[in-house]
């Protein structure tokens, strides 16, 4: 986006309380869906009333200030008053800066939400809301090693290893990819639905053809206070609750896993404490249960200290520890050097924004990008660290990739 001569548009918005929702995935589009949903809290978006596109190593400040010029111009009517309500856009952004991939703020024509036992409509310069339709039949799609095979993957975790044994990085995410191709009468609302269903405690989100479900909170804002979850070290589940249990103290007492969650919870902490103070965090990492993995998570609030809206925030947070590793700019390095592909939005920024700059963002995990030419690209990746051993690594690729294999063969 050519940012000096971009001029916002006068939008139009309003937003009202209804008594009775339909389910939200009924209302979207079959073959482009735009959904952002957790705990069923969230959000559906109809049509495109603004599309901005950014790309490059400003794509997410640039975003700041055009989404600053969008909201000034606009004229918003919000009798609802709950987050999500009034002007909001839902966004997508590259994972690298130098992705060729496009990175997006999308305002709908029309959105339909719920919080807190609260319903509402969006609508901007008074679209008309079209008539609900059932969710299609499924699109029983099997996705097949791409770019990086397997074995492939694990070479490349011994290289990084190595790297590591060298100084050249402490941390690094290696990510691996499937591809596939869906028909042109798929409907990719029940992709999104089986999401929805099987992990409710994840963040559900189809932004731009980017359909996954993530449990990592990037960074989440709401009047002044800032929130985050930091993700890194996981487990399979166990086959019974004395496994289960086996898995989850494993977990927790994993040195390995441990040292790989610090990493990634000092970069979210280190880049925050320059927007907030007041940040609190566990003294140690807990357990987070979902259907197929353990995780250690680490749960993150602060105050914001110097106005930054929560696109300011992204810009300035990722790429975490997490998701690229440490110290960020060798570990960049290294992905490119050792991933025969470009991430796209894999591991990006994924979420919304209003106009007071309020929002909510996830890191784009158990995803898979959907073209419009119907090629799929699904991404897992892992955190290298020194004893990190490439078998169990691509291992646990293979069951970070379960959730969203499963959806597209359903």
């Amino acid at each position: 986006m050519n940012l000096p001569s971009f001029r916002a548009p006068s939008l139009s918005v309003r937003s009202t309380r209804i008594d009775h929702i339909s389910p939200l995935l009924d209302v979207v589009d079959r073959r482009n869906p735009l959904v952002f949903v957790r705990g069923g809290a969230g959000m559906a978006g109809i049509g495109e009333a603004l599309r901005l596109e950014f790309h490059g190593p400003t794509r997410m400040t640039d975003a700041a200030d055009a989404w600053r010029e969008v909201a000034a111009a606009a004229t918003v009517d919000d009798e609802v008053g709950v987050p999500g309500t009034g002007l909001i856009a839902f966004g997508s952004f590259a994972f690298d800066d130098e992705s060729t991939d496009t990175s997006v703020l999308i305002v709908p024509r029309i959105v339909l939400g719920r919080r807190d036992g609260v319903a509402w409509i969006t609508r901007v310069d008074d679209a008309v809301t079209p008539a609900p339709t059932p969710v299609g039949a499924a699109v029983r799609l099997r996705l097949v090693e791409g770019a990086l095979t397997r074995d492939g993957y694990a070479a490349a975790v011994a290289q990084a290893v190595d790297a590591i044994g060298r100084g050249e990085v402490s941390k690094v995410v290696l990510a691996r990819d499937l591809v596939g191709r869906i028909p042109a009468e798929a409907d990719l609302r029940i992709v999104a639905a089986t999401l929805l269903t099987a992990y409710p405690d994840c963040y559900a989100f189809a932004v731009d053809g980017l359909i996954g479900a993530s449990p990592e909170t990037l960074v989440r804002t709401e009047l002044g206070e800032v929130s985050a979850r930091v993700l890194a070290g996981s487990a399979a589940r166990g086959v019974d609750a004395v496994s289960d249990d086996r898995a989850a103290h494993a977990l927790a007492t994993s040195t390995k896993d441990l040292d790989e969650h610090a990493y990634a919870l000092r970069s979210l902490l280190q880049s925050l404490g320059r927007h907030a103070d007041g940040i609190v965090t566990g003294e140690q990492p807990f357990t987070l249960k979902l259907p197929n993995l353990w995780h250690l998570a680490s749960d993150v609030r602060g105050r914001l200290t110097d106005g930054s809206s929560s696109l300011d925030l992204i810009a300035s947070l990722h790429p975490t520890a997490a998701v690229a590793g440490t110290p960020t700019p060798e570990a960049l390095a290294l992905i490119r050097r050792l991933e025969p592909f470009d991430r796209g939005r894999y591991a990006g920024p994924v979420g919304w924004v209003g106009a007071d700059g309020d929002g909510e963002w996830a890191i784009a995990l158990r995803c898979a990008q959907v073209s419009p030419d119907g090629t799929v690209r699904a991404f897992a990746g892992a955190g290298i660290v020194a004893d990190s051993v490439p078998e169990r690594e691509a291992a646990e690729t293979g069951m970070k990739f379960q959730p969203v294999v499963g959806a597209f063969a359903q």
